[in-house]
């Protein structure tokens, strides 16, 4: 018999009227019975995130840090369940699910140092005649409730970046975490209690979308994370009117492959960061482009990795890289997609057709740029392979976009990295690797329909308080 959770609301288990199933994406059998937040519910969750605040705003750093790292030590030690509901409910295949629990534990550990380094500045104010006399001091306080919404793709990490920086930043925060991939985010709940949280300093609140959008609109909320799509982002952030936001959404990254580059490993990484997860994270690699004269030979090596090295099937085998899509409207949505490029003259190299539950690790050439496959986020196995005459041209191709998340740059030229660093209009520049590279305590962003404000604990702590200024006149 499937598990069922309730609802985790001011330090309690709370039931709810409805429910809904919680599916694997492979096998398509139901893991978990959930229950879902109703507008009392959404509105108790707040209530309880709002009278939390009124104990962590005072919360000393060396609580909050206790808080975060015994939070990270309670993940290491529920590290088989976590990774087993990560597999469950996400479709992600095991070894990239026991990735992800270790990324986890350093977003705690790392919020735990940065809680005690939120600090200020003093400022000479004396730059006239009229302030003479005067001192000045800063100080970044919290804002309150936070209100975090969490993708299926990281079930764990990404829930980490919202609730770490808002502890460390003595906020509470109620989470919305995916309708597909709820079980992860409760199971924190479990942890975060045994850690000493304050009850109501985290609340999960499975919902629907229309329950959702009580975090963007309740007056109680003074700040919005969100992380999906830019469809639903920029919704939001309409009805968040007067909230501080941050938006983290999709992408089409580019991999931009030089003919001076070291070709293998630009090949090899290109090909793991289109297939990785089955391609369903916004900063999977969905255009390569290649300089024309090592263009044959670039193509020739991918198709060969990727039939080589990039196992589809079954997320509980550890040589599997690409598992199955979240559900059957994605991988009807790739089909399409890639229907349509075939019909519109693209040519398929590698894969291009589904196999149960998954899609195979699909490469096209001779697309077009208004092709769904090239102009949208596909979050899918799919990738486009192009070439480009000299590196502005790559650069062009790479700003011929509505994202701007990140682009991975294969080069041996200082001057290249850094022309790519000044020209390419997206958030995070990386060189000699895919765009795919994230480490946690980095700032992590775009432009564009990608977004806007950064996560990475530093920076989330950043955006998740508010500079105060005081004068004296002694």
């Amino acid at each position: 018999m499937a598990k069922r959770y309730k609802l985790f609301i001011g330090g309690k288990w709370v039931n709810a009227r409805e429910t809904m199933p919680v599916i694997d994406p492979y096998t398509g059998k139901t893991v978990a019975s959930v229950a879902m937040a109703g507008p009392l519910e959404m509105d108790q969750a707040i209530a309880a995130a709002q009278k939390a605040f009124e104990t962590t705003k005072t919360m000393s750093s060396h609580a909050a840090a206790s808080i975060l790292r015994k939070a990270a030590a309670g993940i290491e030690k529920n590290r088989k369940r976590l990774v087993e509901a990560i597999v469950a409910e996400a479709g992600k295949p095991v070894t990239l699910a026991e990735g992800e629990v270790d990324r986890s534990i350093t977003t705690f550990t790392v919020a735990a140092e940065e809680a005690s380094r939120i600090g200020g500045e003093w400022l000479p104010v004396d730059i006239d005649a009229n302030s003479e006399g005067r001192i000045a001091l800063t100080k970044r306080f919290p804002v309150g409730v936070v209100a975090g919404i969490s993708p299926f793709n990281f079930p764990l990490n990404l829930v980490a970046h919202k609730v770490a920086p808002a502890i460390a930043s003595r906020n509470c925060i109620v989470l919305k975490p995916a309708s597909k991939t709820p079980i992860t985010a409760l199971i924190l709940g479990e942890i975060l209690e045994k850690a000493g949280a304050t009850p109501g300093q985290y609340n999960v609140v499975p919902c629907s979308r229309e329950v959702g959008e009580a975090l963007a609109t309740d007056p109680r909320v003074a700040k919005l994370s969100f992380t999906g799509s830019p469809v639903v982002g920029w919704r939001l952030m309409k009805l968040a009117s007067g909230k501080k936001v941050t938006l983290e959404l999709g992408g089409n990254a580019a991999s931009v492959i030089h003919s001076d580059a070291d070709l293998d490993w630009a090949v090899a990484r290109s090909v793991k960061g289109a297939y990785v997860y089955a391609g369903q994270t916004c900063i999977c690699v969905q255009r390569i482009l290649v300089h024309k004269p090592v263009y044959a030979r670039v193509v020739k090596a991918l198709v060969k990795e990727i039939n080589e090295n990039i196992k589809t099937g079954d997320p509980r085998k550890k040589d599997v890289l690409a598992g199955p899509m979240i559900n059957e409207g994605a991988l009807a949505q790739t089909r399409e997609w890639v229907a349509q490029a075939v019909a519109g003259g693209a040519r398929i190299l590698a894969g291009g057709e589904a196999q149960g539950p998954c899609f195979q690790p699909t490469l096209l050439e001779n697309v077009k740029r208004d092709m769904n496959v090239v102009c949208r986020e596909v979050f899918a196995p799919v990738a486009v392979v192009q070439s480009y005459g000299d590196f502005d041209e790559a650069l062009d191709m790479v700003n011929d976009s509505e994202y701007g998340l990140q682009v991975g740059v294969f080069t041996a030229g200082l001057k290249e990295a850094f022309r790519a660093f000044e020209k390419a209009r997206v958030g995070g520049v990386i060189i000699n690797d895919f765009p795919t590279f994230r480490v946690d305590n980095m700032p992590y962003g775009g432009v564009k329909l990608s977004g806007f404000g950064r996560e990475g604990v530093r920076w989330a702590i950043e955006e998740m308080t508010e500079t105060k200024l005081m004068v004296i006149k002694p």
